[in-house]
């Protein structure tokens, strides 16, 4: 017990970093071209909260309903579970996740914000898992089919629900909270895991919590 304070959380790890990025090759490898159709729909959603066309909002919300219980079964379930025992657990909190989104798109009346703060962190954060997100192993000397994909990955998919979750306005103010919370929960979750496999990539998904906690604050402060 003496020499407990000579651990480091690494070594606490159950998987090799190496082992862990080969599973985003496997994912593109299996399912190439549904990052296409992923890309093509979060940008067509992207225009409609520009143009604030409501029932745009209510298929996005929908679609990234779906995205979560892809990413659920044929990412965490399928493919992170056999080298992280946590990975069942947050399949499952992923397809809750993704029911209240369906209850979210079907149940309650949408509407793009008119808190300017949030609107346009929350474009900023679609736009990232989009665009931008999928390039990080270029940034890291990682070869690109390692890329994370939204509707493939589980962080650019909770990054992007955050972001439209921040830029709409709904009905059921308790539910959209309890679903921006259960996206920041993951974000939070995967810096852990990338900050103890000593990844510098760790800052992506915790900025994206903080800026999001930003967002919500500066829209409150502009009433």
């Amino acid at each position: 017990m003496s020499e407990w304070w000579t651990y480091r959380p690494s070594d606490f790890l159950m998987f090799a970093p190496r082992a862990y990025w080969r599973l985003f090759e496997l994912q593109n490898e299996a399912w190439w071209p549904a990052q296409l159709v992923f890309l093509l729909l979060t940008l067509a959603l992207m225009v409609g909260l520009w143009c604030r066309h409501t029932p745009s909002l209510r298929a996005g919300t929908a679609g990234f309903a779906l995205a979560w219980v892809f990413v659920a079964v044929t990412f965490l379930a399928h493919r992170y579970a056999p080298i992280n025992w946590a990975a069942s657990g947050f399949a499952w909190a992923f397809g809750a996740q993704a029911l209240g989104l369906v209850v979210l798109a079907l149940r309650h009346r949408l509407r793009a914000t008119l808190s300017q703060a949030r609107r346009q962190i929350g474009l900023v954060l679609l736009m990232w898992a989009t665009l931008v997100h999928p390039l990080l192993p270029l940034a890291v000397d990682r070869p690109w089919m390692q890329a994370e994909v939204l509707g493939l990955a589980p962080d650019p998919t909770a990054i992007a629900t955050l972001g439209l979750l921040l830029a709409i306005d709904a009905d059921s103010s308790l539910l959209l909270w309890l679903l921006r919370v259960g996206a920041m929960v993951w974000l939070v979750a995967s810096a852990a895991t990338l900050a103890t496999m000593g990844s510098a990539l760790a800052v992506v998904p915790l900025a994206a919590v903080l800026l999001a906690l930003a967002a919500v604050w500066w829209g409150r402060a502009a009433r």
